[in-house]
């Protein structure tokens, strides 16, 4: 995690995620090359989302129980049990929360509170992928709607994965959902990782000017942790960039830690870029990253993601 020079400062971390298969074992039904491919590229998942582990190793009771929580996911997708709780984007230099990021929850009954990651792995599993997309943007599109006068400026972010960005003739669906729901096309920010970019970045960038185009605002997340970062703030069409919470975590450290993130602000402000810093916890972090330059920030220190009346209160009081 040293950084090293390029014209510029960079974290460099990995991430392992490892599947195997012992032929001929009754408890491990893995039936080929496939079955361990997504269940080592499942284990990579989890392994991304980890807050201390670099590698994840999958299992076969790993994989089946990914089955079990795939047919629930399908049952709770018909009988909308998905909710969204947002979480307040805030602005540094006012204190005023002028946005919002819009995240997936869904109360399981007997594994308790899921977020987005693992809906999504149980959703891969189902071929519910896209289908759980798409429920997700219009459950957020009509809660949006519906909010009070309060929260009618507030822009809303949602967060486009992979299956959508490869998804032909994307960016045509998506905004007939927007205009069908009634929700402004200017409040609206989509958000993608490196994970939704790497398979066919020309194609993203093709869906991405053409939602820019279309009213929208487009935002890369988990800036700093991917190798080809840089790429994507010189090849995509961007208003925002989102500095991963890891790095954030890291700026209260070492001069060093605090180098890579102001590299990181400086440079995509100069490219006009507004920067928000993700998983802002502590009031030393806030102080550090408005001195770097970064523009908003969300995280636990002003609130966790929150539902609609919570968030109405956070407004009123900020």
């Amino acid at each position: 995690r040293s950084p090293g020079p390029f014209n510029a400062l960079a974290v460099l971390g990995c991430r392992f995620g490892v599947a195997s298969h012992q032929p001929g074992d009754p408890s491990d039904p893995a039936d080929g090359a496939a079955t361990l491919m997504r269940r080592a590229f499942g284990a990579l998942a989890k392994a991304k989302t980890s807050d201390g582990a670099m590698l994840q190793i999958a299992s076969a009771a790993h994989d089946m129980s990914l089955d079990a929580l795939a047919i629930d996911l399908h049952h709770a997708i018909e009988l909308d049990e998905i909710d969204i709780r947002f979480q307040p984007q805030v602005e540094i230099a006012s204190g005023r929360i002028t946005g919002v990021e819009a995240l997936a929850r869904w109360d399981h009954r007997k594994l308790g509170p899921l977020g987005a990651d693992a809906l999504f792995a149980a959703a891969d599993r189902a071929d519910l992928g896209i289908a759980l997309s798409d429920h997700i943007q219009r459950l957020v599109l009509a809660r949006a709607l519906a909010w009070p006068e309060a929260l009618a400026t507030l822009r809303v972010s949602l967060n486009l994965t992979a299956a959508d960005i490869a998804r032909p003739g994307f960016a045509t669906l998506f905004l007939a959902r927007v205009d069908d729901s009634g929700f402004p096309r200017g409040r609206l920010t989509v958000e993608i990782t490196e994970t939704g970019l790497i398979a066919d970045l020309a194609s993203a960038s093709t869906l991405l000017t053409e939602l820019r185009g279309a009213g929208c605002r487009v935002a890369i997340d988990d800036f700093g942790t991917g190798y080809s970062s840089l790429a994507y703030l010189k090849d995509l069409p961007l208003d925002y960039v989102k500095i991963d919470k890891a790095l954030v975590h890291d700026i209260g450290g070492s001069p060093r830690d605090r180098v890579v993130v102001a590299g990181a602000i400086t440079m995509a402000r100069s490219l006009g870029l507004s920067v928000i810093a993700e998983g802002v916890e502590t009031r030393e972090q806030l102080e550090l990253l408005a001195a770097c330059g970064a523009s908003l920030y969300q995280g636990f220190l002003l609130s966790e993601p929150v539902g609609d009346a919570a968030l109405l209160e956070l407004v009123t009081r900020t």
